[in-house]
């Protein structure tokens, strides 16, 4: 399925990195993109010759035209309210009224709508950048595009969703995205985890994020190694590998909290031992014993990777160099691949709907009628699942009874009231609007009813540990005998394939592998991490888009249409954050060199504190002519003495906080905001004011916060239906009204411990 797209026609208006972005993804998957504006590309990327490669990579595929001979299927305007309103006039006139997808900064109301945007500044709008950085300060905002990346991956998902509704006679033709509330998917968790645990956001030193401890990188001999270690076992696999077995019986480091509060202590063991070990051995051992574990590349190590050569996760591209000659480069491939899936056995009735036949319900979402079966934990898939449940379809989460999610907790069950694995704000953040039900997938009984289930089901989720659904029956190719019209998507962090396809990752993995490690920080650090998870909802960002590609591709073939497999990699996911240096390094054979908060493309960018002891705003001037200028219109005198932009502002911010500083600045043109602890967003004026943090009740919880979802649709945002599932809240409804069991075989069931609870100890 290399053009499952390729019946739309998509128009980009206007935009910045975003709105070229949401772009590029349609064009990757052989939709006809146009653009019908001249890109300004002054601003990305890192300068020079990899900024030119930069924008041919984010435009490849797409073709310049006049917008008024065209009668597209989907408009995308932005990155302002300007733009957006230019849209709707076109919009307006066509015979045929298309989507309009709308990408802005900040978005229509509140008090930053007006507010200037860059990528610099949502880092630290949304809680990233607080946490990056030692432990005195200043906070470091990381380089890149990622806010604006995921702001347009956010929007395809939204604008997809509307386009499958109105092939099957919807009615939504406004889609609303904002970049500073996409962003919040990294963060949205700590606020209503502050709520419920009163642990505050803080920088712990760099490498260093709570509540994991090792969640690091460390030298090897030849090179780095990232190691994260949760559960007791991989604590004991990895004490192991390094020829240390008793630290991992010490008690004083039996529990990762205990380990976190003397991690100084265990870097001065752990350190020189990884040190004296290459990273090939640490990284096969250590997998060999299920400890999450892999090299930490620069930009030139991620693009020679073999596992990443063999999955073909580069591929090459074109552009003219200012001498006027072709060049060719590699930058990052869509990190999934969409297989088609024959069933071996003859065709058969279905018992799942194609997309062609879904009934709609009105005001129930655009993706209503559409069946989900999630076989994910953690945050990653769950976030895939949860898109779909916020945009009408009905989204099943099964946890088998041996294995419940594992945000549920990591440890071993523990009685209480309420019940501890009924209270984690994680797990209720990201699985709001399904339905939950338990089975015992270690039983053929079991595997029998999720095999019911999925033929019901239009797509399936899993991000379980590399062959495991496999080794119980439950494999794309084993269930395409039930549902030959499935779409399965798989969440390996390295991938379905390739030599290291087996291996076992975390969030933390994810990151360390990517090369983003050397993209950000200061150029005197280590390979740094910025964040504890980054991996896992950017990965449920892409899963979804994914998805909703290969279920477009689907409703295109009709009555013909057969299975689809979806071979996603975490890891090649952060490709696409880390593009801006994967194309840098190969377009110019340099690595981009680690330069803190400041942008290599602005005048200045930086963070300044304001009049608290950890109280910071960030800075980004991107236009030099600008600088002085605007600086006088804030009121900031600049001094012949001073030999950066930063004296001088932080001589003006020092007797303001950080709100205020921002509030001024902003009006004088000048882009900055605050430098926001990821725990404080429940106190962000504009979320507040927007309404995305929503108020739920449920059992064992009560009254607590959820984010809402990134989106409008017609002006509206997805509803919150009911909160997170309480463990088997919905087997007798599921098991009833989906697969018509009566309740004396749902008691069967419950009496053989096919579906139930799991007792704690």
């Amino acid at each position: 399925m290399n053009t499952p797209l390729s019946d739309l026609v998509v128009l980009e208006l206007s935009g910045e990195f975003a709105t070229r972005y949401c772009g590029k993804l349609f064009a990757e998957q052989g939709a006809r993109v146009l653009q019908a504006y001249q890109p300004d590309d002054r601003h990305i990327g890192y300068g020079g010759q990899s900024s030119a490669a930069l924008a041919s990579w984010l435009d490849s595929g797409k073709q310049r035209v006049d917008e008024t001979d065209v009668e597209p299927d989907l408009v995308i305007a932005g990155q302002y309210p300007s733009d957006i309103a230019t849209a709707q006039s076109f919009v307006e006139r066509c015979r045929k009224p298309p989507v309009l997808l709308g990408l802005t900064w900040f978005g229509q109301t509140g008090p930053y709508a007006p507010w200037r945007g860059s990528d610099s500044i949502i880092q630290a709008m949304t809680g990233v950048a607080h946490a990056f950085g030692p432990v005195q300060g200043p906070p470091v905002v990381p380089q890149g595009h990622a806010p604006q990346t995921v702001a347009g991956a956010t929007g395809f998902i939204a604008a997809m969703a509307c386009l499958l509704a109105r092939a099957t006679g919807g009615s939504e033709l406004r889609v609303d995205v904002n970049v500073f509330e996409s962003h919040m998917c990294l963060s949205e968790h700590s606020g209503p985890g502050f709520e419920a645990s009163g642990v505050a956001s803080a920088r712990r030193g760099v490498n260093r994020f709570f509540p994991v401890y090792p969640q690091t990188i460390f030298r090897a001999s030849d090179g780095w190694i990232g190691i994260t270690a949760l559960t007791p076992q991989q604590w004991q696999g990895l004490c192991e590998l390094i020829g240390l077995p008793d630290l991992a019986r010490d008690p004083a480091y039996a529990t990762t909290d205990q380990r976190m509060a003397q991690a100084q202590t265990l870097d001065g063991i752990l350190g020189p031992a990884l040190e004296k070990l290459p990273t090939a051995q640490l990284l096969l051992e250590g997998q060999k014993r299920r400890v999450p574990i892999a090299p930490v590349p620069d930009m030139a190590q991620v693009l020679q990777t073999p596992h990443w050569r063999e999955r073909g996760s580069f591929r090459n591209y074109s552009m003219i160099s200012s001498e006027g000659a072709s060049l060719t480069f590699e930058g990052p491939a869509m990190p999934f691949r969409l297989h088609r899936q024959v069933s071996t056995q003859a065709a058969q009735a279905l018992r799942s709907e194609t997309v062609a036949q879904i009934e709609r319900k009105k005001d129930a979402g655009p993706l209503c009628g559409f069946r989900v079966l999630d076989l994910s934990m953690g945050w990653s898939g769950p976030l895939t699942g949860r898109h779909f449940a916020d945009l009408g379809a009905q989204v099943i989460k099964v946890e088998a009874c041996a294995h419940l999610d594992w945000w549920r907790g990591w440890n071993a069950l523990e009685a209480g009231d309420p019940p501890p694995h009924e209270t984690k704000s994680n797990f209720n953040a990201v699985n709001r609007n399904k339905l939950g039900i338990t089975l015992d997938l270690s039983s053929a009984r079991g595997v029998a009813v999720l095999r019911d289930l999925a033929a019901t089901c239009h797509l399936l989720i899993e991000n379980y540990a590399p062959g495991v659904l496999n080794r119980l029956g439950l494999s794309a190719a084993a269930l395409s005998d039930v549902n030959p019209k499935l779409v399965y998507i798989s969440m390996g962090a390295f991938g379905s394939a390739g030599p290291w396809s087996h291996f076992r990752a975390y969030g933390s993995t994810t990151e360390q592998a990517s090369g983003m490690c050397f993209l950000n920080g200061e150029s005197d650090w280590p390979p740094s991490m910025q964040h504890t998870a980054y991996g896992d909802p950017i990965a449920g960002i892409y899963a979804a888009v994914a998805s909703l590609t290969a279920l477009w591709g689907q409703q295109a073939q009709g009555s013909s249409a057969v299975g689809t497999t979806i071979d996603l990699s975490q890891v090649e996911c952060l490709f696409q954050l880390a593009a801006a240096g994967l194309v840098a390094q190969s377009a110019t054979g340099t690595a981009p060199s680690r330069s803190g908060s400041h942008r290599p493309t602005s005048a200045w960018s930086g963070c300044v504190r304001c009049a608290g002891p950890d109280d910071w705003i960030a800075i980004d001037i991107e236009d030099p002519a600008l600088l002085t200028r605007r600086l006088h219109t804030a009121g900031i005198a600049h001094t012949d003495s001073d030999q950066t932009p930063a004296a001088a502002i932080g001589r003006w911010a020092a007797g303001r906080d950080s709100g205020s500083a921002c509030r001024l600045l902003q009006q004088a043109g000048i882009t900055a905001g605050p430098v926001t602890p990821a725990s404080a967003l429940l106190e962000d004026p504009h979320l507040k004011a927007t309404g995305f943090w929503l108020r739920a009740d449920r059992r064992h919880v009560g009254s607590h916060w959820l984010p809402r979802a990134p989106y409008a649709i017609n002006a509206m945002a997805p509803p919150l239906k009911w909160p997170a599932p309480t463990l088997g809240e919905h087997n007798q409804v599921v098991l009833a009204s989906v697969l018509g069991m009566s309740n004396s075989e749902i008691e069967a069931l419950q009496d053989q411990g096919i579906i139930g609870t799991v007792p704690t100890v």
